[in-house]
């Protein structure tokens, strides 16, 4: 691994990956793969259900197949990189490549997140105000929701990678990790990252907290609202409406808290693994877990796969 002088700065970096090990790269790029074809597979699948089943041309849907499309964008930021690593004994990235890979890496992710803000806004309406609900969520709020989920973050993505671009990497060029992360690549700075750690702290902490809190309240008022239905089968429906939403939730931010709300200093190897589960593995796992736990989905998948068929 190269070492580069103290008053230099980097042109490439390079990504160690998951495993130094040799033996382990190929088996790396099988699983790899296969998580990737399935992730495209699957996502594409209830993109094209949603649009060719009328009964699923609803709000929530709607929100889903945004969520399968941004699926696809986000795992394909990451995943060929790592397969090309895998196989490679050069596994360089250069400097404007790794920002670039970090800014969509950040702007597709916090776009899933503010989505399932959406939808769980959608499930809140749906059951605590179902006689408003074709009023409330209308085409035209559901495509501004669509719209300021995917245009926002990127504005946050960018804050973040301008201020990463005014720091000197001169120490090392080895980022401990499979993907351009900010926190390794902020361990690797020879400069004051004052700066960006503050940033990070409160716009950062801002940002990503603000749609899990509204999906934290949501939840909350759909709770009340379904305590106060007086039959256990109404009562299973309307949690059953919410029950995928939830484990993706679950998922997705559970990983993200893990990795990303601890300090700098006690970032380690082993927080490659969580974010795994937010970057590669929540894509992958969303079509099955909205498939499997939906009638609705799973009849249409059956009618695409059907007409497919003949």
């Amino acid at each position: 691994m190269e070492r580069l002088n103290q008053t230099s700065s980097v042109s490439e970096f390079i990504l160690l990956g998951l495993s130094s090990q040799p033996e382990d790269q190929k088996p790396l790029f099988t699983l790899f793969l296969i998580m990737y074809l399935v992730t495209i597979t699957g996502n594409l699948l209830i993109i094209l259900a949603v649009r060719s089943d009328p009964q699923l041309h609803t709000p929530m849907y709607f929100f889903l197949s945004f969520l399968s499309f941004i699926d696809i964008c986000f795992s394909t930021t990451i995943v060929p990189r790592m397969l090309v690593n895998f196989l490679s004994e050069n596994k360089t990235i250069s400097y404007a490549g790794c920002l670039a890979q970090m800014y969509f890496i950040y702007a597709l992710g916090n776009t899933d997140s503010y989505l399932l803000a959406a939808m769980a806004y959608d499930r809140y309406v749906a059951i605590c105000d179902p006689f408003h609900y074709i009023t409330i969520m209308s085409r035209r709020p559901c495509v501004l929701l669509v719209a300021f989920s995917c245009s926002l973050p990127h504005f946050h993505s960018l804050l973040h990678i301008l201020l990463l671009n005014q720091l000197t990497f001169c120490n090392s060029n080895v980022v401990h990790h499979f993907f351009c992360d900010i926190n390794p690549l902020l361990k690797l700075s020879c400069s004051s990252i004052f700066v960006n750690d503050l940033t990070i702290k409160t716009e950062g902490l801002v940002f990503g907290v603000t749609p899990f809190l509204c999906i934290v309240f949501s939840y909350v008022q759909i709770l009340i609202a379904v305590l106060r239905i007086p039959s256990a089968a109404g009562k299973r429906k309307a949690f059953s409406t919410c029950g995928s939403h939830f484990a993706v939730v679950i998922l997705f931010y559970g990983s993200i808290f893990y990795v990303y709300l601890q300090p700098l200093s006690s970032y380690t190897v082993q927080d490659r693994v969580a974010t795994l589960v937010y970057t590669v593995l929540t894509s992958m796992l969303n079509p099955f877990i909205y498939s499997l736990r939906n009638k609705d989905m799973k009849r249409g998948l059956g009618k695409l796969l059907g007409r497919r068929k003949s």
